[in-house]
């Protein structure tokens, strides 16, 4: 796969950090993408060594930036596969919110969780397209199934992430084009450290394997989905969770 290059957004820590590391394990010439810690985006690219692929800059909080990304990156070289891993949890106390404090939360998971990741696909899958191949791989997440209290923008984004995985399936097939999702549930990244400080035995109670997932195990459930042994797939979904929410 040395030829073969692959975007992962959100990559300077947690999730994409782990994918970009396993994915230049398995072969693949990965972009680095961040937001704003460059020092931690520059680590992650140390770490890939040769298969590093570029380093990228972008605030998808504004999902303009998304086009260009692209643009900058099909500009130094042909692109196989993008991992949509960017992303934040956005929490609200949807009857104690306002109504401007409810519309600054969904616009925000909206545009930094679904409408960005969507402009992205639409940019690489124009090429994908021409070259008449292509993966997508989104992270979404458990409560994109299942939904979770407190947190309806980031749940609603999630929902919407998993149906355009699906929707995009069926219509690209014939381009050989393939989208997938994974839907992880409690993962030990930044993100989820403040709760899991203050309830971990409750976190764990609800998780019959008994521990938090790692991103590294959701960065396996990417490489198989990059890899040969998933060519006969598309649409589908990979749950991440311990066996804690079962479909």
């Amino acid at each position: 796969m040395r030829d073969r290059r692959v975007l992962v957004t959100g990559s300077s820590k947690g999730i994409g950090r782990a994918v970009a590391r396993r994915a230049a394990r398995d072969g693949w010439r990965v972009a680095v993408h961040y937001r704003a810690d460059q020092s931690a985006a520059e680590d992650t690219l140390s770490a890939l060594g040769e298969s590093a692929a570029g380093l990228y800059q972008a605030d998808l909080a504004d999902p303009s930036a998304a086009a260009t990304l692209v643009a900058r990156v099909l500009a130094e070289g042909p692109l196989h596969a993008l991992v949509n891993n960017a992303g934040e949890y956005v929490k609200l106390d949807f009857a104690g919110s306002s109504a401007a404090e409810t519309r600054e939360a969904f616009e925000r998971a909206w545009a930094v969780n679904f409408l960005s990741p969507a402009l992205l696909v639409h940019a690489v899958c124009q090429a994908f397209v021409e070259q008449g191949e292509g993966r997508v791989v989104n992270v979404a997440s458990r409560v994109g199934h299942r939904g979770e209290a407190g947190a309806a923008p980031y749940s609603a984004s999630k929902a919407a992430l998993i149906n355009l995985t699906r929707a995009l399936a069926v219509e690209h097939a014939t381009f050989g084009v393939r989208h997938f999702a994974i839907a992880p549930g409690w993962v030990e990244t930044s993100m989820a450290r403040e709760g899991m400080e203050t309830r971990l035995p409750e976190i764990l109670r609800d998780i019959p394997l008994g521990r938090m997932a790692t991103p590294e195990d959701c960065a396996g459930a990417v490489a198989f989905l990059l890899s040969e042994e998933a060519d006969y797939l598309s649409g589908i979904v990979i749950d991440i969770n311990g066996a804690s929410y079962l479909r």
